[in-house]
């Protein structure tokens, strides 16, 4: 079992606070983080990856009861977000395959499975930086699942998709949810938060 403790957690960029005294446990499977444009969703989402440091407080995981070392974590997560690129001149497929020889990963079989499932098979073999910006966010999101991570972290993924790629993320969330998998959406849409067990809400400070 995967868990999560955040403890006092605060983070200032500059003088502009973005939120302070932030403490939760977790370990459900699906964790939304909700709140207004500004709210500092996505800065919590990078503190919890390890992405930034907080200002103060601390950011512990878990497996099994026993402390998860950094380079073992990071390994094992899964990220998508609007700041997040693939490589233009590479086709999605390059892509695919070379975020996992970066991690060491030998299983291509399942690649065009993946793409079936997010309805971009169709242009595996289009260069990214010639999509459109909802094939480009399907493509990133295959990028974020195609070494089978552990922890997925979802930065507004229904972002540029349409209905029928909502629903695409939908049905990722709920066929991870199965797995031993930890999955956080940040996100101030009704639908998306709905598929979660538990809500971080965030003011604007």
């Amino acid at each position: 079992m995967i868990s999560l403790y955040a403890h006092s957690l605060s983070k200032r960029y500059g003088n502009n606070l973005v939120f302070s005294g932030l403490s939760f446990k977790s370990e459900a499977p699906v964790i939304g983080i909700a709140g207004e444009n500004g709210s500092g969703k996505s800065t919590l989402l990078k503190c919890l990856a390890g992405l930034v440091k907080p200002t103060s407080g601390s950011v512990t995981w878990k497996i099994n009861e026993q402390k998860w070392n950094r380079e073992e974590f990071k390994k094992k997560l899964g990220y998508l977000a609007p700041y997040v690129q693939l490589y233009e001149e590479l086709t999605v497929l390059e892509n695919l395959e070379f975020i996992m020889k970066l991690r060491n990963k030998t299983d291509t079989e399942n690649l065009e499975e993946l793409l079936i499932s997010l309805d971009a098979s169709s242009f595996a073999h289009s260069q990214f930086g010639s999509l459109s910006t909802g094939q480009q966010q399907r493509a990133k999101l295959a990028a974020a699942l195609v070494h089978r991570p552990q922890i997925l972290m979802l930065d507004e993924p229904g972002s540029n998709l349409d209905q029928k790629g909502k629903k695409s993320v939908e049905n990722i969330v709920e066929r991870y949810r199965s797995r031993d998998t930890m999955i956080f959406i940040a996100s101030n849409l009704k639908h998306e938060l709905d598929l979660c067990d538990q809500v971080i809400a965030l003011n604007k400070i």
